[in-house]
């Protein structure tokens, strides 16, 4: 499918996943790192080592920024696109259970567009029986927005969020008795 959306679809959701702050240090220390490298040879020969390395990685940085639109007809994460007749529950996470969605209860076959520095995460069920990916993991920094473009719901509203609650506070409560 292509990576654009169709001219006469309504876009409901787009968001670039920009890198944070603290991204931009890399460029900047193998930058420095190639201009070091080169100024034994020539100092004007370093500088601009240094300075073509930082422009270049800066263009691949802002091009390779992935996105996630959500269209009337398809959902496009990053390089992937799936029409959404095939998307069935979604749930969006924050805090320590959008942790457990990256890590120890994510499944192998799994679709996924992670950012280590964006905390949110959306899980896109995939309904297609051809299709053996189970479901499409992305990273969000609006997780509450991409789930009700999708007619999904936030994790603390579902049952198993709410019974995890509840046991949460029984907890709290036996061991403040």
């Amino acid at each position: 499918m292509s990576n654009s959306s169709p001219a006469g679809s309504n876009v409901q959701y787009s968001e670039k996943l920009w890198p944070s702050a603290s991204t931009w240090i890399w460029p900047i220390i193998i930058s420095i790192t190639a201009g070091i490298a080169l100024a034994p040879i020539s100092s004007i020969l370093g500088w601009i080592a240094g300075a073509v390395v930082l422009l270049s990685l800066i263009v691949v940085f802002l091009l390779r920024t992935p996105t996630i639109e959500v269209t009337d007809d398809l959902v496009t994460v990053g390089r992937a696109s799936i029409e959404r007749k095939y998307i069935g529950e979604v749930v969006g996470y924050r805090g320590d259970e959008a942790f457990k969605q990256r890590g120890q209860k994510l499944h192998g076959l799994a679709y996924m567009l992670l950012r280590g520095w964006i905390d949110g995460v959306v899980r896109m069920e995939v309904t297609d029986e051809r299709d053996t990916t189970p479901y499409w993991l992305t990273s969000t920094r609006r997780p509450e927005e991409l789930a009700a473009a999708l007619s999904g719901v936030m994790y603390e509203f579902t049952d198993e969020g709410k019974a995890e609650a509840a046991k949460l506070e029984q907890s709290e409560d036996a061991a403040g008795e």
